[in-house]
């Protein structure tokens, strides 16, 4: 939910924030965000801990980090958000701040009060930005909503109790959601 508006926010606005309250800005506004519940974070830590896992295992390149972690996806003054999960695999992304620029696969476990945001404008936030992959995690309909945005883009829904594959690795990670909770 936006917070009251007196201006256009800037990235000193959002670094400049009172210690404890999180927000996140996009094109200028402020988005207060509430804090998670059990199951978000139950979702958020496994989640964090499958795909940290499965890229040591692999000896990959790539960064995962949970939120808080601040990402300026246009790299532009108006524009810092905070997704659940952020993989990062161009380390050149990344600053003492968080990333500067797109990472290349965003995770958000939707919340009544973010659903709004996560499925219409971080959607399009993301695919415009340049994210490769982007899923939705719903705890509420038990539902995975995932957009690839490379080639031919692909949008699909899955059940929680489905095999989702991970576009973004080459080498099959699959994950179900049901088995994590």
């Amino acid at each position: 939910m936006p917070m009251p508006q007196e201006r256009t926010y800037t990235s000193e606005d959002y670094w400049n924030l009172p210690e404890g309250q999180r927000a996140e800005l996009i094109d200028g506004k402020l988005y207060a965000m509430a804090p998670p519940n059990r199951i978000h974070q139950k979702i958020l830590g496994t989640l964090h801990s499958v795909i940290f896992n499965h890229i040591n295992q692999q000896k990959g390149s790539c960064e995962v980090y949970p939120a808080p972690f601040a990402v300026n996806l246009n790299a532009n003054d108006k524009m810092w958000v905070e997704p659940d999960i952020s993989v990062i695999c161009d380390k050149e992304k990344l600053s003492d701040r968080g990333c500067e620029g797109a990472p290349d696969w965003i995770i958000e476990i939707a919340s009544p009060s973010t659903s709004r945001i996560d499925c219409a404008v971080k959607l399009f936030k993301y695919r415009t930005a340049g994210v490769r992959e982007y899923w939705i995690v719903n705890p509420m309909k038990k539902l995975v909503q995932t957009y690839i945005f490379e080639g031919e883009e692909d949008a699909s829904i899955f059940s929680f109790d489905d095999e989702i594959l991970v576009y973004i690795f080459d080498d099959g990670l699959t994950i179900k959601i049901s088995d994590l909770l």
